[in-house]
């Protein structure tokens, strides 16, 4: 009782003092704030004065415990923001007002509306709330697990599902795996993305959610027929959905995935973000997957997802990685798509049998660019040596969407034995050529028009490496073309692409 009144008897100065006062005076103690499945759930705050200046704390179930930044007051207002260690999110000033006996946030967060109320707190209820931090590991290299010796290939939930993901379409798409040739062209995991986790149990196992009641199960249904279950999460106390991650857990989930027959991990940094936002932090928490995985006995495929941050590919291999996300999200957009495809120039010295640079799934067939824009899409990706992971809906697929995503000669670009990712040769204008050295001494090359017409492009073979005797073929067209005095010119559709096979 007397540190309730004390709590509020100090926020009382701050509304009802004069302006001087209020300047001077700061509302100490601690507020539990009321439960809420609201983002980003915020439980407690503590302002305390240190050495005339204030500091405060405010505690997020997403975040852990968040430092209360540019903290002051304005009349009987107390303003901050708060960070939770991404560098490109900007945070927006919060609002501290007491509202008769309780505490009223307001504000913006990132993408959401703050409005949570609190009432003063004990010191039991603070030390209930005290939010737990864990230890990682020193660091060392995680041995390779030998999978993903050409880029993997397979599904992924996110880009047309989204969190309405469930077992019954895991179970067709799947199917329709089988039946439309997919997996005997080599796309062979199945992934569910985030939106499958449910509660942990009471010894902390983490239980699917009601839309998948057996995960054993749907991976025996994959399985049987010829494809791998893959899943999702992240190593911060929630995933980007706000569901359960591994967060004091890994250990432990690695092994419920294990025992479920899980084949593929995407580790999504999400929440961890707020704990593991240093270069050593985010080394050392996808470490701890990796060995967590190995640790299993189970050979489980690893894909780090932590948007490129920290130059991950000179790391990602020694913590485990067989596939790194380069970038941010991929949508289903030119813009974007382009975006992330061609920022990709310099990344080939860290590609490899076995690890991969990864710039997110595709977006073939979801609809929203143009069938040539979709060429575009493709040939990037397979001269990148990126992993194939198709997005769209497999059981609706139009005969396009399938050309595209069928090419047998574009998927042997991308599952080319010599593992060698494609670089940028030339750009001019809105043009540009890429090559990809191949196994058998030949060369992938693409030819790609960026601008809002159509252009020619020509080729001078001499430039990837070839006289003017060579043969090339047309991938897309499936039909060898001529070369001319050492150089080929072929008109290329606006934001299209042409896809060689250059050869002696």
């Amino acid at each position: 009782m007397r540190h309730w009144i004390a709590a509020w008897f100090t926020l009382a100065l701050i509304v009802c003092g004069p302006l001087q006062a209020r300047a001077q005076q700061a509302p100490l103690g601690g507020w539990v704030f009321e439960p809420t499945d609201k983002f980003p759930q915020f439980t407690k705050m503590v302002v305390q004065r240190q050495g005339g200046q204030l500091s405060g704390v405010i505690t997020s179930q997403w975040y852990g415990d968040l430092p209360m930044l540019t903290l002051r007051v304005d009349h009987d207002r107390l303003i901050f923001t708060i960070s939770n260690g991404n560098p490109r999110l900007t945070p927006h000033d919060l609002t501290a007002q007491i509202v008769g006996t309780h505490l009223v946030l307001t504000g913006h967060l990132w993408d959401d509306d703050i409005n949570a109320t609190a009432h003063p707190a004990t010191p039991s209820e603070l030390a209930v709330l005290s939010f737990p931090t864990y230890p990682l590991p020193p660091p060392r290299a995680v041995p390779d697990n030998g999978l993903a010796r050409t880029p993997p290939m397979g599904w992924n939930s996110w880009n047309k599902f989204g969190q309405e993901i469930d077992d019954k379409t895991v179970r067709q798409i799947a199917d329709a795996l089988v039946t439309t040739g997919l997996r005997d062209a080599g796309y062979v995991y199945v992934n569910i993305d985030d939106g499958w986790q449910g509660a942990r149990d009471a010894h902390g196992v983490l239980q699917p959610n009601a839309k998948f009641p057996d995960m054993k199960a749907l991976a025996d249904y994959v399985h049987a027929r010829g494809l791998k279950l893959g899943i999702y999460s992240s190593p911060g106390p929630k995933s980007c959905a706000g569901l359960p991650g591994t967060y004091g857990h890994v250990e432990q989930d690695a092994r419920t995935w294990a025992a479920w027959g899980i084949d593929y991990l995407k580790y999504d940094l999400c929440s961890g973000e707020a704990f593991y936002h240093t270069s050593e932090t985010v080394q050392a928490v996808y470490q701890q997957m990796g060995e967590a995985l190995q640790a299993t006995g189970r050979p489980i495929l690893y894909s780090l997802c932590e948007y490129g941050r920290f130059d991950v590919g000179s790391w990602g291999r020694r913590v485990g990685g067989n596939l790194w996300r380069t970038t941010g999200d991929i949508s289903d957009d030119y813009t974007r798509m382009s975006e992330i495809g061609f920022m990709q120039f310099n990344l080939a010295p860290y590609a490899a049998p076995g690890h991969w640079n990864d710039p997110d799934m595709l977006e073939v067939g979801n609809g929203g660019m143009t069938h040539d824009e979709y060429i575009t899409h493709m040939s990037l990706w397979v001269i990148l040596a990126a992993p194939l992971l198709a997005g769209n809906d497999l059981s609706k697929m139009t005969d396009d969407t399938k050309s595209i995503l069928m090419n047998k000669e574009a998927i042997a670009v991308d599952q080319d034995k010599l593992g060698k990712q494609g670089y940028r040769v030339s750009a001019a204008g809105a043009t540009e050529i890429w090559e990809k050295p191949l196994n058998d001494g030949s060369k992938a090359v693409g030819l790609f028009n960026r601008g809002e017409s159509a252009s020619s492009v020509t080729l001078d073979l001499k430039s990837v490496g070839f006289g003017s005797g060579a043969k090339l073929h047309d991938i897309w067209a499936g039909k060898d073309v001529m070369a001319s005095g050492g150089s080929y010119s072929v008109t290329v559709p606006m934001h299209g692409a042409v896809l060689l096979k250059v050869s002696k």
